[in-house]
């Protein structure tokens, strides 16, 4: 009888130890994961803290006369030499006429962007019928009267260190009080390519980049990765030549990323000469860092699939090749997607390939094809932070959210196509 309670205690002790330690190891994986939890917080809050105003964009209305003279002189348009920047000058003049030094007409100038003069071209482009009019046209004001407005700049600075001087933000309060100032959603950023101007500088030609080359990935990872798998699964023998291709593929999703870009830099630009800084490159490279992703995805998603399915569909009369298209790959296609959309998000944040291939270049015209120069979007967040303007570090930001958008997408476009489509035995 003592010897039973000595046995009993002894196996209450070690249970009692047994959840001591239990507990200390719940509370330790849950304050990881609040820790975790909390960082990735902070990240998302300082990121939209820094980037969110950066979709709107400030604006100043001016009364621009669209003389003839200056551009119709001879009856007709002569959009290339007309000066629209000597116009946009005479309307911020109108607006400050007690302005007279040619300094402070230089720093009243530095209030407008250098691309109200290319807006008001295309609008005389494309309607020539208001040469001659009086048109009030709202022009991007420029970079330092953005970020004074939404308050990166501190006017109580003293002048030396402040990129105002004290008679700019007299004028900018000036537009301010009468409504020629205001603050607008920032279209430009959608639809207009890079520029050395921040205000001008958009991700529209990084994201058709980014486009042109993920069409390009798929089109050659997903087909070429389900029948690599489809192959070593159904068909290839076992034998050392195909182990030794497993381990090689294994080996290759864990190869650093900037080695798919050397080898693209030898293969395709050096010895295949194909267009350097173009999203057929690009796509090329990343077909080759994806492949091993949809090859393992697509082999799991083979070998989930029950071998009762295999062995009725033989028992039935179908030939080995019917029953794994006809039967097999049907059930194992959600896994194959999901794993492509996986690869395709990874391929669409990966900059250290591109680089290595040319897709650093500073582009200002939006790719219209798979050979037009082009960049990517991580490597347009890349240059832009590197940018030493104020304006470029709250467009790095926008960036990194659009480009956390995507990535979000096309994951919650992997977990829908897997809960619709799969099947559960």
């Amino acid at each position: 009888m003592q010897r039973f309670e000595l046995t009993r205690h002894k196996v209450e002790a070690g249970l009692r130890r047994r959840h001591r330690s239990e507990m200390r190891f719940r509370i330790a994986g849950m304050l990881a994961t609040a820790v975790g939890i909390l960082f990735l917080g902070f990240f998302f809050v300082d990121l939209f803290a820094k980037g969110a105003s950066a979709f709107l964009q400030t604006f100043v209305s001016l009364d621009v006369e669209l003389s003839q003279d200056v551009i119709a002189p001879d009856g007709k348009p002569d959009l290339a030499y007309a000066d629209f920047d000597g116009l946009v000058h005479d309307a911020l003049r109108a607006d400050f006429p007690d302005v007279r030094s040619r300094s402070e007409r230089r720093d009243l100038y530095r209030l407008v962007s250098a691309g109200a003069s290319y807006q008001l071209r295309d609008i005389v482009a494309s309607n020539p019928q208001l040469i001659g009019t009086r048109q009030t046209v709202w022009v991007p004001a420029s970079s330092i009267v953005d970020m004074f407005v939404k308050g990166h700049i501190d006017p109580k600075l003293d002048p030396s260190v402040r990129p105002l001087s004290d008679a700019q933000i007299r004028w900018i309060r000036h537009l301010q009080d009468t409504g020629k100032l205001e603050r607008r959603f920032n279209k430009a950023l959608f639809l207009n390519g890079d520029s050395r101007e921040p205000e001008l500088a958009g991700i529209r030609g990084a994201v058709m980049g980014s486009f042109y080359m993920l069409l390009v990935t798929v089109a050659l990872a997903f087909p070429i990765g389900v029948a690599a798998a489809i192959y070593l699964e159904e068909f290839a023998p076992r034998s050392r030549w195909s182990d030794l291709i497993e381990v090689n593929i294994n080996n290759l999703a864990a190869v650093p990323s900037i080695v798919f870009g050397l080898l693209g830099l030898a293969v395709f630009i050096n010895w295949l000469a194909i267009p350097r800084s173009s999203p057929l490159v690009g796509g090329l490279v990343l077909s080759l860092l994806t492949l091993p992703v949809i090859i393992i995805a697509s082999r799991a998603a083979i070998q989930a699939v029950p071998p009762s399915i295999r062995e009725a569909a033989l028992a039935l009369g179908a030939s080995k090749m019917q029953m794994v298209f006809q039967h097999v790959l049907p059930l194992a296609l959600p896994g194959m997607l999901t794993g492509t959309i996986i690869g395709m998000s990874r391929a669409l944040g990966e900059s250290a390939p591109l680089l290595m291939i040319g897709m650093v270049a500073f582009i200002v015209d939006v790719p219209q094809g798979f050979t037009d120069p082009a960049t990517a979007l991580p490597v347009q967040i890349y240059l832009w932070a590197d940018s030493p303007e104020r304006a470029f570090a709250e467009r790095t930001s926008a960036g990194i959210i659009v480009l956390l958008g995507f990535l979000l997408l096309m994951n919650l476009a992997a977990v829908i196509i897997r809960k619709r489509m799969e099947r559960r035995w």
